[in-house]
């Protein structure tokens, strides 16, 4: 007798898989894991859609600052970099432009003489430092997308093998393998696998993405930072032009 009702409870429970029924009825441990998994799925799309727009305002403006400084060089650079602020560049350019501010009011010598050793080597240390910092910024939240994309499958998995451990429970229970007894507990632990799938793969798909973006961002900085250190190398006296506007 006690069979026939624990087969018609798991009969009924079959008839209706319903993926959020299945949920409700799950283990407690089975519950949190998917909880966490919608959680993180949840917030690495945040991060997703942050970070893309992140990236694209930087490569704009990045463009736009180049074509700028290109054109006009470091006569006109100035307020280009101060508009296009989402640019890495222009932080590495304002960098430099702070410095050479100081020079002009705190040299003690004449202007006309331009950049000594001295000064040259501040500003490329100085270029250096917030490139850097330029480059942390840009990479910021990319580690939580890996993290994401590289552990989500593994807690679903754990799901997985605590709903396959109920499915086995509930045979020893009712002593029968049927498929009214076995389907429920299989059902939520792939419910598990599922939504540890669907929060890694766009993680690791926009991560990788993302990096590729970086590389081309961070090889710009770079290239832009050795442009700059030979241009103020070149113009000598008239690197402190820009400096000397800004400052009246």
């Amino acid at each position: 007798m006690g069979l026939i009702l624990a087969g018609t409870l798991m009969g009924g429970r079959l008839a209706s898989l319903d993926p959020f029924d299945l949920i409700w009825q799950a283990s407690w441990v089975v519950q949190l894991v998917i909880l966490l998994l919608v959680v993180a799925s949840i917030v690495s799309w945040a991060a997703i859609v942050f970070k893309w727009r992140e990236l694209s305002g930087a490569e704009q403006d990045s463009e736009s600052f180049l074509d700028t400084y290109h054109e006009a060089g470091l006569s006109r650079a100035y307020e280009a970099a101060r508009s296009l602020d989402r640019s890495p560049l222009s932080a590495v350019y304002l960098a430099a432009h702070g410095e050479l501010q100081k020079f002009s009011r705190y040299a003690g010598r004449p202007q006309d003489e331009g950049l000594d050793e001295s000064q040259l080597h501040t500003i490329s240390r100085q270029i250096a430092w917030v490139s850097a910092q330029e480059e942390l910024r840009l990479e910021a939240r990319l580690s939580f997308l890996a993290t994401v994309g590289s552990a989500s499958p593994f807690v679903g998995l754990f799901g997985t093998v605590i709903g396959i451990i109920n499915a086995f429970t509930g045979i020893g229970a009712s002593g029968s393998a049927s498929l009214a007894v076995v389907a429920p507990g299989i059902a939520e632990a792939l419910i598990a696998t599922a939504v540890g799938l669907f929060a890694a793969i766009p993680a690791t798909i926009f991560y990788n993405l993302f990096v590729a973006r970086l590389r081309e961002l961070d090889a710009a900085i770079e290239l832009f930072g050795d442009e700059l250190q030979g241009d103020l190398k070149r113009s000598g006296a008239e690197a402190l032009a820009p400096a000397r506007v800004a400052e009246g």
